[in-house]
């Protein structure tokens, strides 16, 4: 197996400083908008939701990590098989809470689809964790989309720390001003 590789790069938005992570596969967008969206598809990779999308919410159950609460996610757009953008609260780095917003947007590349995904950062550091989990999360959809072994790709051998220079690089920390 190639070893992974840190994929995210800071974007500046006008609501704030996101990473974001792309990813390609040879399938239309419809296909690939299921892979995201369906809760059962979801749950081959990093876990599943329960609800009435319609309502606004959903309540996201995290499957791929033992003792994660589950988090209710606002639905802010969603425009199949394009845009999903999401909003959930929750306790930060800091161990404050804060608003974790997460986009998806999905484009046909010419070849099959290209996955362009994104989050906000409360701060431009968290990006040193944050970064390596997306990669490691991408890349079990990759390999439940493709026929992969999900169980072979592991978090703590093969993303973290292995992947904290690259984001430390390219997401620097910037001193606290007194």
């Amino acid at each position: 197996m190639t070893p992974p590789q840190a994929t995210g790069r800071p974007e500046t938005r006008q609501d704030g400083d996101w990473i974001v992570l792309t990813r390609h596969f040879n399938a239309p967008v419809e296909d690939v908008w299921a892979a995201v969206t369906d809760s059962e598809r979801l749950g081959r990779w990093i876990g599943t939701w329960s609800g009435d999308p319609a309502s606004g919410s959903v309540t996201f159950r995290m499957t791929a990590e033992d003792g994660m609460p589950e988090e209710v996610h606002h639905i802010e757009a969603c425009e199949p098989p394009r845009l999903l953008r999401t909003r959930a609260r929750s306790a930060g780095l800091d161990g404050q809470d804060h608003d974790w917003r997460v986009e998806i947007r999905l484009t046909d590349d010419g070849g099959g689809t290209t996955l362009h995904f994104g989050q906000i950062l409360p701060e431009p550091a968290w990006a040193h964790s944050i970064g390596p989990g997306w990669d490691y999360y991408l890349d079990r959809l990759v390999a439940a989309e493709t026929g992969g072994d999900v169980a072979a790709i592991d978090f703590e051998r093969d993303y973290y720390p292995a992947l904290l220079p690259a984001y430390q690089e390219r997401f620097p920390a910037t001193p606290q001003q007194p």
